[in-house]
């Protein structure tokens, strides 16, 4: 969500904030807000896929901060879009947005753009720190304020929605949290982050008996990311707003001033809405006012309890038993297992394909994954080929169809995938999908290399920690367009190599298999580089020409 202008208002005015030593509390953190602002470093370079070791070093670093200052964080990020799907436009509009940037990044110009694996090397992070996260149904402002005011303690996010929610422990902006600049107190307090937490009663007095009461009302009115009222253009073009008559005419946060100071003339919510709905044709009114009553409960703390969750590992959301979503799938959510691309697909059937810095005149490289999203959708979706009576045309029509919206050159473009058609045991009736996770392991594992196009007896020569990179290397071999270059191959396994190595130094009772057992017995640095080439040639050889 996002109220257009209002952090810029904000920030100009000092005076609504106050200054706040963060130490010996619990930390509510929007997670989407802080891994952004995190991989937003101003030394980062964004055009060649990002630096995810010196963010995961960001991460690691911004963390320990807050358990040297005594700070319990608590980490929620947004999931899906929500079986509604009212951000829908807001969306589109970012997705168009990104793809423009990624094509000023890939012309070698500035900009920023989050690299394709931010949020999973984040999550990967936090689970590495013992931070305790926890992914939401769907957009998580409502949690994060209900979690906040559950525990009395302020929120920590660059969301300017949280300049509208009733928080009791405050709000506190990233951009006023000095996380790098820690301050040593007298003992017995010991050291704080300064910060600076925003005053809801300080903005309201500003426009004089303003009450909080009616700051939801007015982000509806002025527009966020949920809603965008054209019927209320007819209010703003008739009613004078002090500061000027169609104060929305011109001047920088003229209109959202002139709003604010209006609504400072009325008690409360009720009354405010009557008197913009006289501005209003008739027939257009009760319609109006039911849009405007529901909007502003989006401001409303959940009283979804997500404690239950961080003491128990799981919880009760009425929004995904409504959706019908299988107990495992919505656990797998919140615990991160799962990417909100699957509830996406799964309620919505609509997907966007995330962004990256690539040659845009080559198609998306998202088209090399297509088989396995099939495959994917295919489990989501319930499709079986085991039908013997139907023809072959009339299996096709029967495929469901999923939305994804991925670029085309420069272009957002939106394009139906048919989900893919599975083998009859993942399909009948034995295993729908709130018991897919009963399927033996045995069936998965041949669906998964049918989907890589591996056969298993290829395979067992593989250590078998290495066995599904190998199988997916071979896959983008296969399915790459343009295809895969030698020099790329050796790249990746360099990576894959000096992991190994990594493993070896770490645990000298690690073995990768009987003929280099009496190498690492007498690993020095001279053997390690050895072993390096050694594996390296091997690898290039087991995959490159089998």
């Amino acid at each position: 969500m996002g109220v257009p202008g209002l952090t810029g208002f904000v920030e100009e005015r000092g005076v609504f904030f106050t200054e706040l030593r963060v130490r010996d509390t619990k930390l509510v953190i929007d997670g989407s807000s802080l891994y952004h602002r995190l991989c937003f470093a101003p030394d980062a370079d964004f055009r060649r896929g990002g630096d995810y070791g010196a963010f995961a070093a960001a991460v690691r670093d911004f963390f320990g901060v807050l358990r040297a200052c005594g700070v319990a964080p608590f980490v929620v990020l947004d999931g899906g879009r929500g079986a509604e799907d009212r951000k829908l436009p807001t969306l589109r509009s970012r997705a168009a947005e990104q793809l423009r940037a990624a094509h000023r990044l890939s012309r070698r110009a500035g900009g920023c753009l989050a690299p394709l694996l931010t949020r999973e090397v984040f999550m990967q992070a936090l689970g590495r720190l013992g931070v305790p996260f926890v992914q939401c149904f769907a957009e998580a402002d409502r949690e994060i304020a209900g979690l906040a005011n559950r525990w009395g303690c302020p929120v920590l996010s660059l969301d300017s929605d949280f300049f509208v929610f009733d928080l009791a422990g405050g709000y506190c902006p990233l951009s006023h949290f000095q996380w790098q600049s820690v301050r040593a107190a007298a003992a017995p307090q010991g050291c704080y982050v300064p910060a600076r937490c925003f005053s809801a009663e300080r903005f309201c007095r500003h426009f004089g008996r303003l009450s909080k009461a009616l700051l939801p009302l007015f982000a509806v009115m002025h527009g966020n990311d949920f809603v965008e009222l054209q019927a209320l253009e007819a209010f703003f073009s008739k009613v004078c707003l002090p500061g000027g008559c169609a104060a929305g005419r011109g001047g920088k946060h003229l209109r959202l001033q002139g709003l604010l100071s209006w609504l400072a003339q009325f008690a409360g919510p009720s009354e405010a809405v009557d008197s913009v709905l006289k501005y209003l044709k008739k027939h257009q009114r009760e319609e109006i006012r039911e849009l405007l009553c529901a909007s502003m409960e989006d401001y409303a703390p959940s009283d979804v309890n997500l404690e239950d969750f961080f003491q128990n590992g799981s919880y009760e959301c009425e929004a995904a038993r409504k959706a019908d979503v299988p107990q495992w799938v919505f656990d797998a959510l919140a615990k991160g297992k799962l990417a909100p691309f699957i509830i996406n697909a799964l309620i919505l059937r609509s997907t966007f394909l995330r962004v990256q810095v690539e040659n845009m005149q080559r198609p998306s490289a998202h088209s090399t994954a297509l088989p396995i999203r099939r495959v994917i959708y295919g489990l989501l979706l319930r499709v079986s080929h085991s039908t013997e009576d139907a023809s072959p045309s009339k299996q096709t029509n029967e495929l469901p169809l999923v939305c994804e919206f991925d670029r085309c050159q420069k272009t957002l473009k939106k394009t139906f995938v048919q989900a893919a058609s599975l083998p009859p045991d993942f399909c009948d009736d034995r295993f729908p999908l709130d018991k897919l996770m009963e399927v033996p392991v045995s069936c998965r594992q041949m669906l998964l290399l049918e989907t890589l196009g591996v056969k298993m007896s290829f395979l067992e020569p593989v250590p078998s920690h290495l066995q599904l990179p190998v199988a997916v290397t071979c896959y983008w071999i296969r399915c790459s367009e343009p295809k895969v270059k030698l020099n790329q191959l050796k790249a990746l396994l360099l990576m894959i190599v000096s992991e190994e190595l990594q493993r070896i130094t770490d645990d000298p009772g690690f073995t990768l298999g009987p003929l280099c057992t009496d190498c690492i017995k007498s690993l020095n640095q001279h053997l390690q580089w050895k072993i390096y080439l050694c594996y390296l040639q091997k690898w290039l050889r087991f995959i490159w020409f089998c």
